[in-house]
């Protein structure tokens, strides 16, 4: 009877910190909403007085970037802003042929006449944190703009977002994503999906609540000043970008995110990128919790709220150990429920938290109607997609949790890049990629496994109990037997 009660005890308390951050979620959709009523502009640079445009510095950290280092120097050329006041560096820390393209590509435009400069490092020291430090040295602008190699800003994108940094308290001016690639497979629509809920409810609900939200690595621009205020980039986690972020908002620093500043970039193509992406994520997402929460927790100046949200937004990640764990318990609950009678009033209170289902489900279709627009037939695709989303993210559970723990717990590990692919159709072919690795991991084997498991867990709800079966849980089983499929034979065999 003690591991009954255990079992339960645990299923129960993953259930309710999940439901907590369902209400984190919905706090953010409340801001949101709030946000879309009550815009607010504050005060801007007059870009029709020369006078007020300031000096600008854009960053472009790259590493073995073959297939989207041109793309890439020739839409930056066309951005829109005095060339007198526009400085581009390339920091770039290949080690492999792309560096000597990419040297020609620059000289050519430094003959054009344009302010670019080829950066180099004996060494990868700090990674991507430590190639934006060492540009920092040499930068001229009073703004510093990052793109990381796959992204592809729009003309006039310095016009709509430098004008904010007149507020003198603003240190980072932050855009929303676009996706060039979203329909190229169920891989990037999924991917499109997590994301457009990221950078419409989730960063636009923060920031409005004045709560801390991160820059996201690229697509953003930060004023000097606060960098070095801040403390500078730092290479001990592997996300540098939200290490700073919260490290430049406990020095009171103001953010200003623009949902109506679109910055198209490609999705992953391939599961084994994506997978690359999501570990170095997940995992840096916990070296923070670990690095700068207890700060927070400890600032008597910021407020219980904006604790609570940096709470569950720095364990973000973390609620795929939950979620690990709710699934593999959920098959034992159905033989605990049979066998235990006597416990039938404790299920129907674990059941409410099919609350937090709906919660979810109600946020992810504001952000899904703000991108696909509303109406029964983009409802109709929502439902189907918002299962399937959940099943894939299920399905990457193991492998993101692994990635949280060794960031709880201190493992350090490389900073793994994601390969690129200048794929935009799925005409377009990525297998000649030179970066793309197919090693076979024991993860793929245990992702195999837990197929199987859940396939006995909708078997099990046909036998359990002396009833005809309980299908409860079988819509649970159903979704992870296919989302651990999706990620199993993916990784034995990538996506087309």
């Amino acid at each position: 009877m003690i591991f009954v009660y255990f079992v339960v005890g645990i299923y129960a308390l993953s259930l309710l910190l999940i439901f907590f951050y369902a209400l984190a979620q919905l706090n953010l959709l409340f801001n949101y909403l709030k946000a879309k009523k009550n815009h607010r502009e504050g005060e801007k640079f007059n870009f029709n007085n020369p006078e007020e445009i300031p000096f600008v510095t854009i960053q472009l950290p790259v590493y073995n970037e073959l297939y989207v280092m041109q793309r890439l120097l020739d839409n930056i050329v066309e951005i829109d802003y005095p060339s007198e006041k526009l400085q581009i560096q390339v920091l770039d820390d290949s080690t492999d042929e792309s560096f000597e393209s990419t040297a020609i590509h620059i000289k050519e435009l430094q003959n054009r006449g344009i302010n670019i400069q080829h950066i180099s490092r004996k060494n990868r020291t700090g990674f991507k944190a430590g190639a934006l430090k060492e540009g920092l040295k040499t930068a001229t602008g009073e703004f510093i703009a990052i793109f990381d190699s796959d992204f592809l800003p729009k003309k006039d994108w310095l016009q709509k977002t430098i004008p904010y940094f007149k507020d003198e308290k603003i240190g980072v001016v932050q855009t929303r994503w676009g996706h060039i690639n979203r329909d190229y497979s169920l891989l990037t629509k999924i991917q499109a999906f997590a994301l457009d809920f990221h950078f419409i409810l989730e960063q636009t609900g923060r920031n409005f609540g004045n709560h801390f939200i991160n820059f996201n690595g690229t697509a953003g621009v930060w004023r000097k000043s606060c960098i070095l205020d801040a403390g500078n980039w730092q290479g001990d986690t592997l996300t540098e970008d939200l290490d700073l972020s919260y490290r430049a908002q406990l020095k009171n620093w103001k953010f200003k995110y623009l949902e109506d500043v679109e910055t198209p970039a490609e999705l992953p193509v391939v599961i084994s990128a994506a997978k690359s992406q999501q570990f170095r994520w997940n995992k840096g997402a916990a070296e923070n919790f670990q690095k700068n929460y207890f700060s927070i927790l400890k600032d008597s100046e910021i407020s219980w709220r904006t604790k609570f949200h940096s709470f569950f937004h720095l364990l973000n990640s973390s609620m795929f150990i939950l979620i690990l764990m709710i699934a593999v318990l959920s098959v034992p609950m159905l033989y605990i429920k049979a066998k235990n009678p006597e416990l039938k009033y404790l299920f129907y209170v674990l059941a409410t938290f099919a609350l937090s289902t709906l919660i979810f489900f109600v946020c992810y279709w504001i952000t899904f109607s703000r991108i696909h627009g509303g109406g029964w037939k983009n409802f109709i695709r929502y439902i189907g997609m918002f299962f399937t989303f959940f099943s894939v993210a299920m399905g990457f559970s193991v492998h993101n949790s692994l990635a949280v723990l060794e960031g709880h717990f201190g493992k350090k590990s490389e900073f793994i890049r994601t390969p690129k692919f200048n794929v935009g159709s799925f005409k377009e072919t990525w297998k000649s990629n030179k970066y793309l690795t197919h090693q076979f991991s024991a993860i793929t084997i245990i992702e195999g496994f837990l197929m199987l498991y859940f396939a006995f867990g909708m078997f099990s709800a046909f036998t359990v109990g002396n009833t005809g079966g309980d299908f409860g849980l079988f819509p649970f089983h159903l979704m992870l037997f296919i989302g651990f499929g999706f990620v199993f034979f993916s990784s034995l065999k990538p996506l087309k």
